[in-house]
């Protein structure tokens, strides 16, 4: 017969949850009904009621709720519905961590937890909660575990109340430490208390390292006046002062003074405090802290003697504007005085190339007439004088083509000492002081040389021929300069004795044209070219004069990293003619006419052009060219530049020869002439230009025999009307182009496995496959293929989706045009 729950002791269980555990349907459970249970199972129930702790008991694989009057409580609004139903599904936010324990206890294992973090759903809302939770399992009848024995003591409150004491304990500890960090390295400086009575003082550590008296003998106490002797004269009658003031009126303490430290020197303190009085009104105790205030007294004179000074330095401001506006319209002058100046030797050489080319045709023409000849040679001469006056113009002016070279100093002023003696003559002493290890610089060597001769005859001139001129090499760097940037400098410095220059003279004496020389001594372009040509080098002019005492110029160029650079003579001494044909472009009429017969004379073939667009008919035509002569400055749409590259395309490529007498920026950048630009400046002599035509047609024919020999490109021409297709194939031969001709597209890929082809030129109607649809086939299998298709249609031809790189050709077409084509592709290929 089976046992009852009253048999086991049912009846003995007491409380609220005895009742509800008898009241509640288990046979819907694992545990099954009430009078069934088994008598471990009863017995643990008997235990978990009748514990103080809160219990819960978890019985079979889905851990069935009962529990004790304790963790009802703990249950809250969950309990009674918590009462027979599995644990996961009673607390479902922590149903992860309570099937790990019925999962570890049903094996026989236990679990402990303190104070273990657990986020509970309470009152609709998560919450955090710690408790120390002990996981037991239970056996059953049979001896194994069939439940869990849970101990949950929820802990929350101490933990929570913990960590807020440990912050503050912690807070404490950092104010602690904070307090500690400014008593001991910061601000105060100390605390001391006077007796009044016996009018003596005790102060801390600080307080004794401060007033600098031992740190004992500050505890025991010192007389008053012992630190006295600390504190600068001028403050300690205030000090003394406002302490009476405070023992008698009782008002706060505070002041400022300062303390001589033990290296000697003060700092500036604040000492605050407040006396206190006895029970009759007699002051007995003093006690006050001491401040260091020595950075905000600091600023505070600062501010005061910037405010003493702030009219002073609007006044320097004020000045200070008005000579960077001076200096801008200074700037703006000779600025505006260079592009005047370099347009005027523009003209100027013009004209003196007309001169000096007639005149040389007429020296060739007199044959051995003496006064004749002495009358061109006269010519002549004065025809040179008015070219070295455009070309100081022109180096004012910064438009002088230069052609820089790296030059070592020390060897530079070598080569120029027999110069400067003769230039100079005997009753001027010449003194030549050289820096060690002089750095190299880049400049052109002729213009320096002409400048530093310039400078030396100006010393000359101002010592009335006699004195001592000083010519000075030296390194330099420079940090801070108003006028130059901070860099290394190689510094060339011509300094005289002679009378030297007034400050309104000096402000001037760049100035083109201004010179203090009376009439016919001068032309005031010295100064101002070197000016001119030191700036377009990169470098920097600086004058300084004394009246009476002498001038001192120097000139600043950066320094240059490189090796020096070889010397080489020119070979071609020899005036050579020729039998080519040269084209001259140039818009002046007087100066092509004398071009030409210059030419003509040296027996080359010339053609003339007015402009740029007469002369890239003759580049685009089929008329044969060696040369382009061209001017640098021409109008037109076409210029001088996009000449020559068109010339460079043409096939075979044409050289060129700039000539100007004024560049501006087309083939002159950064004070040099472009790389590979060559230049024959205005005014030149016949001589000149039959040197500069040889050497450029030489040094042109020298590069083509030097370069890797060459294969004409192959062309696969596709026409299908068969008289355009054998002139089109003529004209490519002409071009010196390998053309294989073929009238469809069909023929055309039958021949593109066998064959290589560079270029694809068809036309886009063809009888059965498209030229376009044989474009896209051909680059596929050959993709760097270049590709023309002609139609009658231009570009507005329909070829369906565009194929990259395709050029199209209208119908019909000029030769130029085609040329231009082929000429932008290359028009030869290197052999594989």
């Amino acid at each position: 017969m089976p046992f009852t729950a009253e048999d086991h002791g049912c009846p003995g269980w007491k409380g609220e949850m005895a009742e509800r555990i008898r009241a509640f349907d288990w046979s819907a459970t694992e545990l099954g009904p009430i009078d069934r249970w088994q008598q471990s199972l009863i017995a643990a129930v008997q235990f978990v009621l009748g514990s103080p702790l809160p219990l819960v008991m978890l019985w079979g694989s889905q851990g069935y709720m009962v529990y004790n009057d304790a963790y009802a409580v703990f249950a809250g609004g969950r309990h009674p519905y918590l009462l027979g139903s599995p644990v996961e599904m009673g607390w479902p936010e922590v149903a992860s961590f309570n099937r790990n324990v019925m999962d570890t206890c049903l094996a026989g294992g236990t679990l402990s937890y303190r104070d273990k973090e657990l986020v509970l759903l309470r009152n609709g809302q998560p919450e955090d909660v710690w408790m120390d939770l002990h996981y037991s399992p239970v056996a059953d009848d049979s001896g194994a575990p069939a439940g869990v024995i849970a101990v949950v003591v929820e802990t929350t409150g101490r933990v929570l109340t913990e960590r807020s004491r440990q912050r503050a304990e912690t807070a404490l500890r950092e104010t602690d430490e904070r307090l500690q960090l400014a008593l001991n390295t910061g601000t105060v400086l100390g605390t001391w208390v006077l007796d009044v009575r016996a009018d003596t003082l005790t102060g801390d550590e600080r307080f004794a390292r401060t007033f600098g008296v031992a740190a004992g003998q500050a505890v025991r106490g010192i007389p008053r006046s012992a630190t006295g002797a600390a504190i600068h004269p001028d403050d300690l009658g205030e000090a003394r002062r406002l302490t009476r003031e405070a023992t008698q009126t009782g008002k706060p303490y505070r002041a400022e003074y300062r303390i001589r430290r033990p290296d000697g020197e003060y700092i500036w303190v604040q000492a605050n405090g407040q006396c206190e009085f006895d029970d009759r009104g007699a002051p007995y105790r003093f006690p006050g802290v001491l401040i260091d205030i020595h950075e905000r007294k600091i600023a505070e004179q600062a501010l005061r003697q910037l405010t003493e000074t702030l009219e002073q330095r609007v006044t320097d401001a004020v000045a200070a504007r008005a000579l960077a506006e001076e200096q801008l319209r200074q700037a703006q002058k000779m600025e505006a005085i260079g592009s005047l100046t370099g347009g005027v030797a523009h003209d100027f050489n013009n004209v003196l190339q007309v001169i000096n080319g007639n005149l040389q045709m007429l020296a060739a023409d007199a044959d051995d007439h003496p006064a004749t000849q002495r009358r061109i040679a006269a010519a002549s001469q004065a025809v040179k004088r008015g070219a070295q006056l455009a070309a100081h113009l022109l180096a004012f002016a910064r438009r002088q083509p230069l052609s820089p070279a790296v030059l070592n100093p020390r060897r530079l002023l070598s080569g120029m000492s027999e110069m400067l003696h003769h230039a100079l003559g005997e009753t001027i002493r010449v003194e030549t002081v050289l820096g060690a290890d002089l750095w190299n610089v880049l400049a052109d060597r002729n213009q320096l040389e002409n400048a530093l001769l310039n400078l030396a005859i100006n010393g000359r001139d101002a010592m009335r021929g006699e004195g001592t001129l000083t010519v000075c090499a030296e390194n330099l760097v420079v940090t801070r300069h108003a006028d130059i940037p901070a860099g290394e400098y190689l510094v060339f410095s011509i300094a005289d004795t002679g009378v030297g220059m007034p400050a309104e003279v000096l402000e001037r004496a760049v100035e083109p044209f201004f010179t203090t020389k009376p009439n016919g001594h001068g032309t005031g372009l010295g100064l101002s070219m070197v000016f001119g040509f030191v700036k377009q080098s990169g470098g920097h002019t600086l004058i300084d004069s004394v009246v009476g005492e002498g001038t001192i110029v120097r000139l600043y160029f950066p320094r240059s990293h490189e090796a020096e650079t070889s010397e080489f003579a020119d070979q071609s001494e020899t005036t050579v003619g020729g039998r080519e044909t040269v084209l001259v472009v140039e818009d002046d009429a007087e100066v092509r006419l004398t071009a030409v017969e210059m030419l003509a004379q040296l027996g080359y073939k010339v053609l003339t052009a007015a402009d740029g667009d007469a002369a890239l008919e003759f580049i685009d035509s089929d008329v044969p060219l060696d040369l382009v002569f061209t001017d640098v400055v021409m109008p037109g749409s076409v210029k001088s530049v996009e000449l020559a590259r068109r010339a460079a395309l043409r096939l075979p490529a044409v050289p060129v020869l700039f000539t100007s007498g004024y560049t501006r920026d087309e083939i002159f950048h950064h004070g040099k002439l472009d790389p590979g630009v060559t230049l024959l400046s205005k005014p030149y002599r016949r001589d000149d230009l039959a040197r500069k035509v040889r050497g450029v047609l030489n040094a042109h024919r020298a590069a083509l025999a030097a370069a890797p020999a060459k294969v004409p490109a192959r062309v696969l021409l596709v026409e299908d009307d068969s008289p355009s297709r054998e002139a089109m194939g003529e004209l490519l031969a002409a071009f010196g182009l390998q053309c294989t001709a073929v009238a469809s597209a069909e023929e055309a890929l039958e021949l593109a496995p066998a064959h290589r082809y560079d270029i694809l030129l068809s036309d886009v109607t063809l009888p059965g496959l498209s030229g376009d649809a044989l474009a896209r086939a051909l680059r596929h299998a050959q993709p760097d293929l270049r590709i023309l298709l002609m139609s009658g249609y231009g570009e507005q031809a329909n070829i369906g989706e565009a194929i990259p790189g395709v050029r199209l050709l209208p119908k019909p077409f000029d030769i130029a045009a085609l040329r231009r084509e082929l000429a932008d592709w290359g028009g030869h290929i290197e052999p594989t």
